[in-house]
Parts: C-alpha cells; sequence; structure tokens
C-alpha cells in the first residue's frame, strides 16, 4: 500500500513539473518513484521510507540536476536592435568631436561623439561603440 502512494506521489510531481519546467519537481518524482520501488520490495516502516526519499531526492537535486539544468537551460537571450550595436567597432569617417562626427557602424553612418568628451578622433579611426544614446554612437578608441 505504501508504495502505491508514494508511486502516486511521483506521478503527481511529476506532472507539477511539466508546469514548472525547473527540473526540481522531476528530482522529487524521482525521488518518490525510487522509493515506491523500495517500499514495493522491503516492508519498512513509514519513516524509512521517509528517510529514503529524503536520501534519493538530495542525491538527484544535488548530481543530477545541475547537469540537467547545463544541458536543457534556455540560453542567455541574444540582444537585437540598438543593444546588439554596443561592443561593436565602428570607422571614423568625419572627425568625431564633442558636438559632430560621423561613423560606418554594420555597414550604416551614425552620428558619434567621444565616450571622453575630451578626446577628438580624426577620420579613419577604429573605434568601439560604448553606447547607444538615441540616435548616436558613443564611441571610445581604447588600448
Amino acid at each position: 500500500m505504501a508504495a502505491l502512494i508514494w508511486l502516486i506521489g511521483a506521478l503527481v510531481l511529476a506532472g507539477a513539473e511539466a508546469l514548472v519546467g525547473d527540473f526540481f519537481l522531476l528530482m522529487l518524482a524521482g525521488g518518490a518513484l525510487a522509493t515506491a520501488g523500495v517500499s514495493a520490495v522491503t516492508d519498512f516502516p513509514v519513516w524509512v521510507d521517509a528517510v529514503m526519499f529524503g536520501v534519493f531526492s538530495a542525491a538527484l537535486v544535488l548530481g543530477v540536476r545541475p547537469i540537467m539544468l547545463r544541458r536543457f537551460g534556455s540560453p542567455p537571450p541574444t540582444p537585437t536592435g540598438i543593444q546588439a550595436l554596443e561592443g561593436k567597432h565602428a570607422l571614423v569617417l568625419e572627425e568625431v568631436g564633442e558636438h559632430s562626427g560621423q561613423v560606418k557602424l554594420d555597414g550604416e553612418v551614425w552620428t558619434a561623439r567621444p565616450y571622453d568628451t575630451t578626446e577628438v578622433y580624426p577620420p579613419g579611426t577604429k573605434v568601439t561603440v560604448m553606447e547607444i544614446n538615441g540616435a548616436t554612437a558613443v564611441v571610445w578608441r581604447g588600448p
């Protein structure tokens, strides 16, 4: 009878995992399933079953879950739009100073200003886009 209860618990936890998708409840379901198997073969008291459930679940959470998260976890979001331009290199077309300048960035001409307002970049200089401020690329020559 105890094995049937552990089996039902495993199914409920696995079903809940389908809603959450964090692999935590799936590890608990695995612990309940292993406990159901041991409980079906042996006649231990309920408290021993509970201890086995804790041991099996802890082993799965600490041992298997990190592997599953690395394998099946979602990748980091890919920057799009103007966030994707930050960190890219550009070529200075028109002298970039505090109040004017143009760079060629990803095949497009952008207005630009230096990250450090005291610097001036002559045409032909390769710069890095630090941020996009409106329609202006804030650039830095860097080392």
